[in-house]
């Protein structure tokens, strides 16, 4: 079992991981920047260890500082949260070198997975379903127009190396296609050092549906049921659920079994989550696979009964897991927000601060993960997530209600927050009828907030 656990991330994934090492018995080493310093998981946590400056850039994407923090403290394995080097295969393959266990995929598979070309024709060799798409990376305009051509408008042109909405545009005619093209490569440049493309018939109006699978070293692969994350803005999730309203049992088992199908394919091993575009007639594509722990995790916690990061933890350790595919039951339904430091009415502007006053819902059926306090100063480094707001009921009417209760009692004074557009969207008819696809707050603006499609 692991001893000595580093883990390197901040806010609210890092305090999520130390609890779970609290229960098992596992010491927990923080890292943080500067800008960290007074930041809850160093309070938390066994040891903290502090990286280097505030810029994420010389802290926490510093390889070097991480692994010297670990070998310092005595630990005997690295878990990457999610974002920053989470899905870095480098970082994962020097992890290996080190003699350093990381909780997640080995990272050969990281490497396949990240390449989004790659993991699109494993797919296809292995029968899962795929958006019509190139099957060769693209580098320039003109090979991209043909391609674009022979598929089909509309197309998604993506970066090859993507992830986060970077790099992505859509294009729905052959005069559109250059601008689209030149800007989405240019964002992958910038975000990613790496210009190569690929495209794909694109989907309209569908659902973002993902399945949560966790697979052990011994070859066995389970599914946990799925998430529904359409309500999103830019390609960033703000609203997740499960389960989904427009997902039959009939549909799940196909879904289900896709998604096992996919991990096995991968070779993957620890918890990931394979994500689908599902249409309104039911068919259903895989988009990607996220190679780490995800944001809403504790959706998937609640309806299962099961501690996501625990089984992490277990898996890494080399343990089988302790359940099959037909003891997994989803129980009622859960709902996550995700709280913000961001103001919706002027263009979700950022708004780094401090917070001055501080009151968090609780009771049954309610669970807030959050790194924040008052007094706590934002720092303007990072992603702007305060908290994340997670509910339970015995059916979606029950959760959502019980959403709507614990928004209204979220106090977070000192700092704009998107609680309030939360609770509108909460309030929504359509989104209360289960009518909705992933581009739902471009086209209803919620609280009167336009949302301009990416």
């Amino acid at each position: 079992m692991i001893r000595k656990l580093l883990i390197a991330n901040r806010g609210e994934i890092a305090v999520r991981i130390i609890r779970a090492c609290r229960e098992m018995g596992i010491e927990a080493v923080a890292v943080y920047s500067e800008a960290d310093k007074d930041s809850l998981h160093t309070q938390l946590a066994d040891e903290a260890v502090c990286i280097g400056p505030g810029a994420s850039a010389k802290s926490y994407l510093n390889m070097e500082s991480i692994i010297s923090a670990a070998i310092i403290s005595g630990a005997d394995a690295i878990h990457p949260g999610f974002g920053f080097l989470s899905e870095n295969a480098r970082f994962a393959q020097i992890c290996e070198q080190c003699n350093l266990i990381f909780v997640g995929p080995p990272s050969q598979v990281i490497q396949n997975l990240g390449n989004k070309q790659i993991a699109r024709n494993t797919m296809e060799a292995a029968g899962v379903p795929v958006i019509p798409g190139t099957t060769e990376a693209i580098l320039d305009v003109q090979t991209g127009a043909r391609e674009a051509d022979r598929i089909g408008y509309p197309v998604i042109i993506k970066a090859a190396l993507g992830g986060g909405g970077k790099g992505m545009r859509t294009a729905f005619s052959p005069e559109e296609f250059e601008l689209a093209f030149l800007t989405a490569q240019k964002e992958s440049q910038i975000a990613f050092g790496d210009g190569t493309m690929y495209i794909e018939h694109f989907v309209e109006h569908p659902r973002h549906i993902e399945f949560q699978i966790l697979a052990d070293s011994q070859g066995n692969v389970v599914h946990l049921g799925e998430r529904d994350c359409s309500i999103q803005r830019n390609h960033q999730k703000m609203i997740e659920e499960s389960p989904s309203m427009a997902v039959s049992e009939e549909l799940r088992n196909q879904m289900g079994m896709a998604a096992v199908k996919a991990a096995k394919a991968a070779h993957y091993v620890n918890a990931g989550t394979i994500e689908f575009l599902l249409e309104k007639t039911g068919k259903f594509y895989f988009m990607e696979m996220n190679t780490r722990i995800q944001v809403e995790h504790p959706v998937t916690e609640w309806v299962t009964g099961l501690d996501l990061v625990k089984e992490q933890l277990k898996i890494a350790s080399g343990q089988p897991l302790s359940f099959s595919q037909k003891d997994i039951q989803i129980q009622g339904h859960a709902i996550e927000c995700r709280i913000n430091a961001e103001n919706p009415w002027k263009n979700f502007r950022p708004s780094p601060g401090t917070i001055t006053d501080l009151h968090l819902p609780g009771g049954q059926g309610i669970r807030v993960d959050t790194g924040i306090y008052s007094g706590y100063q934002i720092p303007p480094y990072y992603d702007s997530m305060l908290a994340k707001l997670i509910v339970h009921g015995n059916n979606r009417e029950e959760a959502i209600a019980k959403m709507k209760s614990a928004l209204g009692e979220v106090i977070i004074q000192g700092v704009d927050t998107n609680v309030d557009y939360q609770f509108e969207i909460m309030n929504d008819p359509d989104y209360q009828k289960g009518i909705f696809d992933i581009g739902f707050l471009e086209s209803h603006q919620i609280g009167g907030v336009k949302v301009n499609e990416a």
